[in-house]
C-alpha cells in the first residue's frame, strides 16, 4: 500500500461541503488520522486569511477552514430565508464539523471567529482539545474606542446609526483593517483586502454585514458565559495577538490568564491580521505549544 508523502499531504485542497442545504466552502490538508484544528476566520474576510498557516500546519494537523455563510465562496443566502446572527452562524459550523466528521478538535479563533468558536466550546466542551485565539476577544476590556459607533447602532438600532457603519465597508476601511499598525505593509499581500473589497461588494452583502453588525451585541451578552467556560473547564490556551490592533487590544488577550492560569499568550508587533506578517511564527509557535 502506498502511503502519500508529507509533500503531498501539506497541500491544500479546496473542498464543498453541504450543511443545511447551504454550500459551504473550506480548505482542508493534513492527515485525517492527525489531530484536528478548526480555523475559523473573521469579518471581513474568509478562509483565505489561513493560506499561509494551513501547509505550515498540515504535517502535524489535519486542518480545516471553513468560510463562515455569507463570507468567502461559501453560500451567501438571502437575508429573508436566513438569519445573520451569531448564533445561526455557529449552528451552522457547528454542523459543519459533524458533516466534515470532526468529533475532536482544536479551534482557532480570530475576530468574528471567536464568539462562534466559543459558541462551539460551550456547547460541547468535550470535543473542544485546544484553543487558539489570534485577536478572539471574549471581554469586554477587549473592546478599543474603533467599536463605538458599532455599540451606538445597538443601543439605538436607528436607520441613521445603521447608515452610519457603512463606512466600514469600503475599499479603504478594508485595507485600513489590513494595514493599521503593521510596520512593514510591503509584507502584506493586496490580493487579500482587494478580494474581501470585492466579496462585499457583491449585491446585498452590505446589508449581510450590517445585520452581523448589530447582532455583535449578542456576543458581548455572552462573554460571562465564555468566562465561566474558560474557568471551568480550563482548556488549554494561546492567545497569539497583533499588538496594534485598532479593534482588539492587548488587555482582552491578557484577561485569557485570569481565567486560564496556564494560559500561554504572546504579542506580536504588527496589526489585526497578524498571519499576514508573522504567518511563520505563529505557525511554530502553535506547534510549540500542542506539544507541550
Amino acid at each position: 500500500m502506498e502511503f502519500p508523502s508529507l509533500d503531498e499531504m501539506s497541500r491544500t485542497r479546496h473542498r464543498f461541503l453541504e450543511v443545511n442545504g447551504l454550500k459551504i466552502f473550506y480548505r482542508e490538508a493534513g492527515a485525517d488520522t492527525s489531530p484536528a484544528l478548526l480555523l475559523l476566520h473573521g469579518f471581513p474576510t474568509s478562509s483565505h486569511m489561513f493560506r499561509n498557516l494551513i501547509p505550515a500546519l498540515a504535517k502535524d494537523y489535519h486542518v480545516v477552514a471553513p468560510d463562515l455563510p455569507g463570507f468567502g465562496f461559501s453560500e451567501a443566502p438571502d437575508r429573508a430565508q436566513f438569519r445573520y446572527t451569531f448564533a445561526h452562524l455557529a449552528d451552522v459550523i457547528d454542523r459543519f464539523t459533524a458533516e466534515a466528521r470532526l468529533a475532536r478538535y482544536a479551534i482557532y479563533v480570530f475576530d468574528y471567529g471567536a464568539p462562534v468558536g466559543f459558541r462551539l466550546a460551550t456547547s460541547h466542551p468535550e470535543q473542544i482539545t485546544a484553543i487558539i485565539s489570534q485577536n478572539g476577544n471574549a471581554y469586554e476590556e477587549g473592546l478599543s474606542e474603533g467599536w463605538n459607533p458599532i455599540q451606538r447602532y445597538w443601543k439605538e438600532p436607528t436607520p441613521e446609526n445603521r447608515a452610519a457603519l457603512r463606512s466600514f465597508l469600503t475599499p479603504e476601511a478594508t485595507k485600513w483593517q489590513y494595514v493599521y499598525g503593521v510596520q512593514d505593509e510591503s509584507l502584506v499581500a493586496p490580493e487579500s483586502y482587494m478580494l474581501d473589497s470585492a466579496l462585499l461588494a457583491r449585491p446585498g452583502n452590505d446589508e449581510i454585514q450590517l445585520d452581523l453588525f448589530l447582532d455583535y451585541a449578542s456576543n458581548v451578552a455572552l462573554y460571562p458565559k465564555f468566562q465561566e467556560y474558560f474557568r471551568t473547564r480550563r482548556p488549554p490556551l494561546l492567545a497569539v495577538w497583533g499588538k496594534n490592533d485598532p479593534f482588539f487590544v492587548p488587555s482582552g488577550a491578557e484577561a485569557f490568564k485570569r481565567d486560564i492560569p496556564g494560559a500561554v499568550v504572546r504579542f506580536f508587533e504588527t496589526g489585526h491580521f497578524a498571519l499576514e506578517t508573522h504567518a511563520g511564527e505563529i505557525a511554530a509557535m502553535i506547534r510549540d505549544f500542542r506539544r507541550s
